[in-house]
């Protein structure tokens, strides 16, 4: 394929998709500078491996490509916490200001619940109930079957119910 037309099409995907994998990869590393070099990093890689993209979904072959740069860089660096107090405020139509900052506090539980149990449990959760991907996206992203994603999600958010219980958090929604 012409590389013009390569280019134009990663430009394309960049556009569309850059926000949403920067903010997974701040999920997992908690690291605006270094997300920001895997991004670039993701880019990089599709475009010079463009020949092995084969049609399928663009933005779980991204997604794919960022999580395995992420893992290398996780397995290099091994940081302590993964997710500490980040994620953007939910949405909410409260209007009290201690409503709000409970919410707040629920998230922050929440997300340092999530950086206590296993990296497969919290890469399937991230993915499938924050990132809002189907079952055959989270699969292709992961690399496993759709069986093995439905698995490790409910053990998975059994898992953080459990963490969460620890802490105190009682919720039934979860």
């Amino acid at each position: 394929m012409d590389q013009d037309i390569i280019k134009k099409k990663i430009n394309d995907w960049y556009y569309d998709y850059s926000n949403d994998i920067f903010r997974y990869v701040f999920f997992m590393i908690s690291e605006r500078d270094q997300a920001k070099d895997i991004l670039q990093e993701t880019f990089i890689r599709a475009f010079a491996n463009y020949e092995t993209f084969d049609g399928e979904n663009e933005k779980s072959w991204l997604f794919r490509i960022a999580r395995n740069l992420t893992i290398d860089y996780i397995r290099t660096k091994k940081p302590i916490s993964y997710l500490l107090d980040f994620f953007p405020t939910l949405k909410s139509t409260e209007k009290n200001p201690e409503q709000i900052t409970m919410l707040n506090e629920t998230e922050r539980q929440i997300y340092n619940s999530l950086n206590k149990i296993k990296h497969q449990y919290r890469d399937v959760i991230i993915l499938r109930k924050i990132k809002e991907f189907s079952i055959v996206e989270s699969a292709q992203i992961l690399g496993w079957t759709e069986n093995k994603v439905k698995v490790n999600l409910f053990r998975g958010m059994k898992a953080l119910k459990k963490e969460l219980e620890k802490e105190g958090f009682n919720n039934e929604t979860i």
